[in-house]
């Protein structure tokens, strides 16, 4: 049973060695990551990730033996999915890598990261968090996902007056465990804003919904054009 869940953001810049000039300013994103990953692994030293990532067009299972390197982000950090991994380092999808790095950081066993295109519709979305609510075993849910990417005119997607106001809904809903304002973010608007975290938010709502949740939100802004949320979420 999966009684804890935690949601984060996946931006390379979370790891210090990718971000070598500007590691002051991206502390306190980092720091909320990082306290959610320990808030996870106090209660379940095997975990699940969701994310959603554009290079698969399937849903696609990382499973905890991989490895992985940040290579193509700017330093050849390496990164495994689990104590025992034993593959060879891959250039695995992003949310997996940032699974991994969080994984090493709280000292957790293991971590199979499931992965969705970012297109997927909310029917599907509900469907996986169906599945994770079947899963037996002592559980984290870990859940990666960034909001808009347009953020003011320096923002890597540029400029939309609507990013301000999706983030902060998709925020605040984090925050509380609202999973019909989740389940209802639209996919087209959540596509034009480039919110990939759409999808696996949407499949945490549906395995939450019905359930009662104490939760803290960690962390929400957008300080480099990028709407990032940090947010620990547990079952009452």
């Amino acid at each position: 049973m999966i009684a804890r869940a935690v949601v984060v953001p996946h931006p390379p810049l979370l790891v210090p060695e990718l971000v070598p000039g500007s590691v002051e300013s991206t502390a306190p994103v980092r720091r909320a990551c990082l306290a959610a990953a320990d808030f996870l692994a106090a209660a379940a030293r095997h975990w699940i990730a969701i994310g959603a990532d554009p290079t698969v067009s399937t849903p696609t299972i990382v499973e905890p033996g991989a490895r992985g390197r940040f290579r193509g982000y700017g330093a050849d950090v390496r990164v495994a999915l689990s104590d025992t991994a034993e593959d060879d380092p891959a250039e695995l999808p992003l949310p997996a890598l940032i699974a991994g790095w969080l994984r090493e950081r709280a000292a957790a066993t293991a971590v199979q990261v499931r992965l969705l295109a970012p297109g997927t519709g909310v029917e599907d979305c509900v469907r996986a968090g169906a599945e994770l609510a079947e899963l037996d075993g002592e559980l984290g849910l870990l859940v990666l996902g960034d909001g808009s990417h347009r953020h003011g005119p320096r923002s890597p997607g540029g400029q939309d007056d609507r990013a301000a106001g999706f983030d902060e809904v998709a925020g605040r809903a984090l925050g509380t465990a609202d999973t019909a304002t989740l389940l209802a973010l639209d996919s087209e608007s959540a596509a034009e804003l480039g919110a990939q975290g759409r999808v696996p938010w949407q499949v945490l709502a549906a395995f939450a919904d019905g359930f009662r949740w104490r939760t803290e939100l960690l962390y929400s802004g957008a300080p480099f054009g990028v709407g990032y949320h940090v947010a620990t979420w547990e079952r009452r």
